[in-house]
C-alpha cells in the first residue's frame, strides 16, 4: 500500500469520526417521544408526582449524572406537583431493558398516571424540559 493510499484512508476515518460525534452531540439532550412506556413507581420505590415525575437513569460512573441531578431536583423544588425520582442502574440493570435505557443518564418525563410522555438522553435542554413539562 502506497503512503499516499494510508494517509488518505486515515484522513477519511478521522472526518467520518467527526461527523459521527457531531451528530451524536446534536442530538444529546433533545425531546423524544415517550412511545408506549409506563413507568412502575414501584421500580423506583417511590410514588409519583401530581402532575408529572421526572425519572433519572444514572449509574455510578456516569460524569454527567450529578449535573442532572441538580437541574432536575431544582425543577422539583421549584413546582410541588412535580417530583425528581433517580433510578442507579448499577444496582437495577433489569431496569435498563425493560425501559430501553441504553446510555446514562436517561430522563423520563412520566405523568400522574405512570405513561411516560417524554424522555432525554444526555443532559436535556431547558428549553425542551419546560415543553415537555407544560404538555404532562
Amino acid at each position: 500500500m502506497s503512503p499516499a493510499l494510508a494517509l488518505g484512508i486515515a484522513a477519511a476515518l478521522v472526518v467520518l469520526a467527526a461527523a459521527v460525534g457531531v451528530t451524536l452531540r446534536l442530538l444529546d439532550g433533545r425531546r423524544h417521544n415517550g412511545g408506549h412506556l409506563r413507568f412502575d413507581p414501584a421500580d423506583a420505590a417511590a410514588d409519583l408526582g401530581s402532575r408529572a415525575t421526572l425519572v433519572q437513569f444514572s449509574t455510578e460512573m456516569c460524569t454527567r449524572c450529578p449535573q442532572v441531578r441538580r437541574m432536575l431536583t431544582g425543577y422539583a423544588s421549584a413546582n410541588e406537583d412535580v417530583r425528581h425520582l433517580e433510578v442507579d442502574l448499577t444496582h437495577r440493570p433489569d431496569l435498563s431493558a425493560r425501559y430501553k435505557v441504553m446510555q446514562t443518564p436517561t430522563t423520563f418525563v412520566v405523568d400522574a398516571s405512570g405513561a411516560v410522555r417524554a424522555r432525554f438522553h444526555g443532559v436535556p435542554h431547558r428549553h425542551a424540559l419546560d415543553e415537555a413539562l407544560t404538555s404532562v
